[in-house]
């Protein structure tokens, strides 16, 4: 059998195991209402200015939400988020998942000059370093694997992809299943994620 077939396999069934039991669905409408303390950094539809802040447009819903608790309780670190997450109920977040899932997304456009490693890193990897392919947990158009939770990465901001890579990378982030993403950025230079974070903003 493909041994990158193998490897995709082994990391699904992982953060199968690891991930959050099946949530109510959210309601939309409601989220919509909610969604407006947030839209001053991720705009209204989702779809932030700031290419610091992440593009909640199309995100999985679960994933959404898995975010939010993880802020709440500390799991993930951010100054930001933090006080916006601790007065929210698992409802709330349902239902701001929801109307974000159901945004469409704005995408972007990848440096011409870093498309071609960038595309070798999400696609193939280093097998030198061995640096797993993106698309293998992230699908080959970037649009993630809910059933996993895995999260949908085309067309977000190069720049947020690359802060939280490079968080990874130095532990500061670790809220990932099994430790996946900080074993894979672990071993990324800084051109490799730069070049595939740029690659990631102009998937479509």
């Amino acid at each position: 059998m493909n041994k990158p077939f193998v490897f995709a396999a082994l990391l699904s069934v992982s953060a199968a195991l690891g991930a959050p039991g099946a949530l109510a669905a959210g309601d939309a409408s409601a989220g919509k209402a909610k969604a407006n303390t947030c839209a001053g950094c991720h705009g209204a539809d989702g779809n932030s200015a700031n290419p610091e802040w992440p593009k909640l447009a199309g995100q999985h819903p679960d994933y959404m939400v898995k975010q939010l608790k993880e802020f709440k309780a500390g799991d993930r670190e951010n100054a930001t988020m933090a006080p916006m997450a601790a007065p929210l109920s698992e409802q709330d977040m349902q239902d701001l998942a929801a109307y974000y899932a159901a945004q469409e997304p704005q995408y972007g456009e990848a440096d011409p000059e870093l498309v071609e490693l960038g595309e070798q890193i999400f696609r193939g990897g280093n097998k030198a370093s061995g640096v797993s392919a993106c698309m293998a947990c992230h699908g080959p158009a970037g649009k993630g694997n809910p059933a996993a939770n895995f999260p949908a990465l085309a067309g977000q901001h190069a720049t947020y992809t690359e802060i939280q890579l490079k968080a990874f990378r130095s532990g500061a982030r670790a809220n990932d299943y099994g430790s996946m993403m900080r074993n894979v950025a672990a071993r990324m230079t800084d051109a490799e994620i730069k070049a595939v974070a740029s690659y990631i903003q102009g998937l479509r």
